[in-house]
């Protein structure tokens, strides 16, 4: 049998998780009546709709670069990210209006004690899940996991203030508290949307997400090229392609130097952000320098 790729395996975790979460916080809501932990169920609808799309998407993500697509399928990641951005706003108009007339009608909840031991549980898994999608996205450089831990981990927080806020309106008998806390819920969890929304489009455009690492690695591949004998690198560009990643430069060279000599220097920069990332892709130009001077 194959091994499953460490993304696509993931992804089936969060998927099998946010069953298990999506169960525990309707238990929850029916035990309680309360509309706080309706749209705290609702959110989890959103998760493990997402997670079939995230699932989907680095299967995609994982194809070979083909005729069609020479720079390979990575971007289905971030159409992904996307997807689950929408999803969250619709949660979140949803919530408002479960909570609407809760609002102007408030009422004392039912089985509080055993609906906040359910969402308790289920908040404790998701914390789990939010660490560990956040950690091996990171590592990955998977936009998708990345982008469903930081959406569980809002989940998380909320999670925790709904059951905060339910506590207190049992103790003070103040039940409006319930549907003000589902509307805060919404309010957050449309927030949370739009930063993976202008996030993900950030990706599909091409946007310089990272600054400090494309900054990071001009320094790298300037360094090299400097060591080498070369004047230094120009035009130095990073595009992300999901996990993967494609960078050009301009290797500037003293005119005298010969063509098997620049071309060493380009394998040593290639293999120096190799280091940085295995799986990128880099295109050097060569270019001579019309002064020995090196390049500020």
């Amino acid at each position: 049998m194959p091994t499953l790729d460490p993304t696509e395996r993931l992804a089936r975790w969060s998927l099998a998780t946010g069953i298990a979460v999506l169960l525990l916080k309707s238990i929850a809501w029916r035990l309680t009546g309360s509309v706080a932990l309706l749209s705290d169920a609702l959110e989890s609808i959103v998760n493990v709709v997402a997670s079939f799309a995230m699932l989907y998407a680095v299967r995609i993500a994982r194809i070979p670069a083909d005729q069609n697509h020479p720079y390979g399928h990575g971007k289905a990641e971030y159409l992904s990210a996307v997807l689950e951005g929408v999803l969250i706003a619709v949660a979140a108009v949803l919530s408002i209006h479960a909570a609407w007339d809760r609002l102007f009608h408030p009422r004392a909840l039912d089985a509080i004690g055993a609906g906040i031991a359910f969402s308790f549980v289920a908040t404790a898994l998701n914390g789990l899940l939010a660490w560990r999608l956040m950690t091996t996205g990171k590592k990955l450089r998977s936009p998708a996991l990345a982008a469903d831990g930081r959406h569980i981990l809002s989940d998380v927080v909320t999670s925790v203030g709904v059951l905060v806020g339910i506590g207190l309106a049992q103790a003070t008998g103040w039940w409006v508290l319930d549907p003000l806390l589902a509307c805060l819920v919404a309010v957050n969890i449309l927030w949370m949307g739009w930063k993976l929304i202008r996030l993900s489009i950030g990706g599909l455009m091409d946007e310089v997400l990272d600054p400090a690492e494309l900054e990071r690695w001009r320094a790298i591949a300037d360094r090299v090229a400097r060591e080498g004998g070369a004047v230094g690198v120009e035009q130095f560009r990073l595009r992300r392609t999901g996990t993967s990643a494609q960078c050009d430069l301009i290797l500037r060279v003293p005119g005298e130097m010969e063509v098997r000599a620049a071309h060493a220097i380009c394998d040593r920069i290639e293999a120096a952000l190799q280091v940085e990332d295995a799986d990128v892709g880099v295109v050097v130009h060569v270019e001579p320098s019309a002064s020995s001077t090196p390049a500020i």
